[in-house]
């Protein structure tokens, strides 16, 4: 279970986190040439960052529109009874084509980013989450993404 209290110690466990984030499949080789120590260090710091929930997993990137999703949108949801339970992400978390879910100010509840292969399937959705979570939306077609899944950028490193 990660620390509650999790923070980077210096300057260096910031040029790891940066090194992973921007190269996931980095060798411990590759960063300790990065960060100046030698591969057992950053092999210990990394446990040590991953024990304390900094980070908290490795994963591929894959292209959506090589796999058949290239309709990307994003969802904004509202309740349609103020007073329902706010439990929206546990009813939509069952939808596989809904990427993200954040919780926002401002007149909607929640932002869902989705990916779908076509508009019927984005129909489709849009149904399968008003009925599933009780929600009013409001959504937004992506035309081109110019960047996203950027590493992470961190002050002093």
């Amino acid at each position: 279970m990660p620390e509650k209290d999790a923070h980077l110690d210096d300057d260096i466990d910031a040029q790891i986190v940066q090194a992973v984030s921007a190269d996931g499949r980095a060798t411990l080789a590759d960063i300790s040439h990065l960060v100046g120590l030698g591969t057992s260090a950053v092999q210990a710091r990394l446990r040590r960052l991953e024990t304390r929930g900094i980070i908290t997993g490795y994963r591929a990137l894959v292209d959506a529109e090589a796999i058949g999703k290239p309709l990307s949108a994003f969802v904004e949801i509202t309740p349609l009874d103020p007073a329902q339970p706010d439990n929206a992400p546990e009813l939509l978390e069952h939808l596989a084509e809904i990427e993200a879910c954040h919780s926002i100010a401002g007149d909607a509840s929640y932002m869902l980013f989705v990916r779908v292969a076509t508009p019927r399937a984005l129909e489709t959705l849009i149904r399968d989450i008003r009925l599933a979570a009780s929600v009013r939306t409001r959504t937004t077609i992506v035309l081109q993404t110019f960047f996203e899944n950027r590493p992470v950028a961190l002050a002093g490193a």
